[in-house]
């Protein structure tokens, strides 16, 4: 049964830095797809050392982002897992400036893994799935307060859909999602739209 997933807050700069790091990046994504593996067969599907895996996934774990994977091992072969968990990072209004650059990295990479991802899932969706990559572009006019609780709904509608391997209904599978949001420039018409227009558009219907 999957561990419940903790509210975790990250505000060490090591532990940041971790995350920033492309290689270790990389290793985490890698578990989170694909679920535990070892430092060698990680190193063959990203294309490095099986001594330079272990360094990263030693240094992974020691900042508990990932664990050792229960009932996977044979033999001597240690198996690791990412951990379950809901990181959440300090406010850019904290950040010093010795942090706000890591944890610009951080995003960055973060980014560009996820439009790498979702540029080969509509290369590859095949059959039913094929319909199954949804999204949506709109604006919200909101106070700060209430973007921090409409953020914490969609977390908590996220979290509805979550399900253990045990639980899944038939025909079930892992589907990504992300959220991105951030206030229009000042000089950007979309910051103050007119009465009764909407920017809002969406594409696709995985009913």
């Amino acid at each position: 049964m999957a561990k419940q997933r903790q509210i975790r807050e990250i505000g060490d700069l090591g532990a940041l830095k971790a995350l920033a790091h492309p290689r270790r990046r990389q290793i985490l994504e890698h578990l989170a797809l694909h679920g535990p593996a070892t430092s060698a067969t990680l190193a063959r599907a990203l294309d490095l050392n099986t001594g330079a895996t272990s360094y990263h996934l030693r240094e992974l774990g020691r900042y508990g982002f990932v664990e050792a994977a229960e009932g996977t091992g044979r033999g001597r072969e240690r198996w690791w897992q990412a951990a379950p968990a809901d990181l959440r990072f300090p406010r850019r209004s904290a950040q010093d400036d010795a942090m706000r650059p890591v944890v610009d990295e951080m995003n960055r990479l973060a980014f560009a893994a996820d439009l790498a991802l979702f540029e080969r899932s509509q290369r590859e969706a095949e059959g039913a799935w094929a319909d199954g990559l949804p999204y949506s572009r709109g604006s919200i006019q909101v106070t700060l307060p209430e973007l921090r609780q409409f953020f914490e709904e969609y977390i908590a509608l996220i979290n509805r859909y979550k399900r253990t391997d045990g639980d899944l209904p038939d025909g079930a599978r892992n589907v990504l999602t992300r959220f991105l949001a951030f206030p229009a420039p000042a000089d950007d018409p979309a910051g103050s739209p007119a009465e009764g227009t909407t920017d809002d558009t969406a594409n696709g219907d995985p009913a």
